[in-house]
């Protein structure tokens, strides 16, 4: 296996995790199997209020949202070639839309509101069946534009996983929903979710689901781990770093590495909106750590594994996992329609239709989520290449809806051993990405920090 960089307040009680008693902190994939469908076979999922004490007494419960009354929402979950039937109930007091992260759905159900459908109205209900297409680890959210950064922030997120048909052999299988939550001094949430141009809304408080960070999970030495990392975070950056255990990034946002490499350094950079899939082995004694490390901050442990017991049974090199036969095996640079996706910060600030502020502008314009005509409109099956240029003193995470790309290196010789759908972008920067555009429809390029998509940061293109 060869090395890669991946170029992409007081607390509640800490409590212990041990075995298959995981919860809504970290959900054991090899028992749980996510998601209670109705006798019509379709999964509810309700958005509604919540409270939830995020800090210990005298501290005021936090008014949240949740969906299915956990935060993070249950793990929707099928095997590849299976159907999801999804069953959605808006029991907030204000619109919403619901947004898979990374899997294939049709446009007409994608979930960016208003550019591909109207929100889902506080009280009503909408029906969502769609086949689960390519294996991989995906996440849900609300993409509303005048709405996600506050829903969000209250804790409308969850996780989607589809299984491969052979899973690779593991011991345990865990999914890791990280978040963090910005209180005010009696323990509620801060209810400022104002777009700014700032680094954005950060929290003081990490969380692995309603728990506080670090949980121990317990395991055999020697014991082979999948870890499937999802970031619910609203703006926070930061690498997942690990301490006693070499990992080994297996896929990025839902689609499969070419093949398994050891990331540099022994962490991956994670965005919001970013999900990584790894395999690790325990050490034969001791413990390791899954790490959060910040620009200009101690590092947080988010998970200390303990190893104990018998060791567990030897295994080989960890396997590929299958290719996604949704992906092109080539695409065709020479041929590809090209359009610029320059973010800066607006030189004259304004207000959209609804009063929202819009402080970004991309390709010098500046405009209501997506007021403006397409960016570029390409045929099915058309290769695309996207040049993402970042001229804001803030790091990006560019997000493009219903596709993954590929990295083109600098020099266009080559591309990135693996596919994505989102990419951390560095203030002054530019990166090209290259994709087949695959479904018909209106897909949005936008900013997975939830503020600067309501305040502009986004655009679309039309697949035709």
């Amino acid at each position: 296996m060869r090395k890669a960089d991946v170029a992409m307040s007081p607390l509640l009680s800490r409590r212990a995790v041990v075995g298959a008693g995981l919860a809504l902190a970290l959900t054991d994939l090899t028992r749980a199997r996510g998601g209670e469908a109705n006798a019509q076979g379709a999964t509810t999922l309700e958005a509604a209020p919540k409270a939830l004490r995020l800090a210990p007494e005298p501290a005021k419960d936090a008014s949240l949202f949740a969906y299915g009354a956990s935060i993070p929402g249950p793990p929707l979950r099928k095997r590849i070639g299976e159907t999801f039937s999804l069953r959605l109930v808006n029991a907030l007091p204000e619109p919403t839309s619901f947004a898979l992260l990374g899997a294939s759905a049709p446009n007409a159900m994608d979930g960016v509101a208003p550019l591909t459908g109207p929100p889902l109205a506080a009280g009503a209900s909408a029906e969502l069946r769609f086949p689960a297409r390519s294996a991989g680890l995906f996440a849900y959210r609300p993409l509303y534009a005048p709405l996600a950064a506050g829903q969000i922030g209250r804790g409308l997120f969850g996780a989607m996983i589809v299984d491969e048909e052979r899973p690779p052999e593991v011991d345990g299988d865990l999914l890791a929903v990280v978040a963090d939550w910005r209180l005010a001094e009696d323990g509620t949430l801060d209810p400022d979710f104002a777009a700014r141009p700032d680094a954005g809304r950060i929290g003081g408080l990490v969380s692995l689901g309603e728990s506080p960070a670090p949980l121990a999970v317990a395991g055999r030495p020697g014991a082979r781990m999948r870890l499937r990392l999802v970031s619910a975070c609203a703006a926070r950056i930061f690498l997942a770093a690990f301490e006693g255990a070499a990992p080994t990034v297996l896929a990025i946002d839902g689609a499969p590495a070419d093949s398994p490499f050891e990331p540099g350094r022994g962490a991956v950079p994670v965005g919001p909106g970013a999900r990584f899939d790894l395999a690790f082995a325990l050490p034969a004694s001791g413990e390791a750590r899954l790490l959060m490390r910040g620009e200009g901050e101690a590092d947080r442990p988010l998970v200390v594994f303990k190893v104990e017991g018998e060791p567990a049974p030897a295994r080989g090199p960890i396997a590929p996992l299958p290719a996604d036969p949704l992906l092109p095996t080539r695409i065709k640079l020479e041929a590809a329609k090209r359009a610029d996706f320059v973010v800066e910060l607006a030189k004259a600030p304004g207000r959209g239709p609804d009063g929202t502020p819009l402080l970004w502008s991309v390709n010098g314009a500046l405009n209501a989520p997506f007021a403006a005509g397409p960016l570029l409109s390409v045929k099915r099956g058309a290769p695309v290449v996207l040049n993402l240029v970042n001229r804001s003193p803030f790091a990006q995470q560019i997000h493009v809806r219903g596709h993954h790309f590929r990295l083109l290196h600098d020099l266009d010789d080559g591309w990135d051993p693996f596919w994505r759908d989102c990419l951390l972008l560095a203030p002054g920067r530019s990166k090209r990405v290259a994709f087949v555009a695959r479904e018909e429809g209106r897909w949005a390029i936008l900013s997975l920090i939830p503020d600067r998509f309501a305040a502009g940061l986004c655009a679309y293109f039309v697949v035709a």
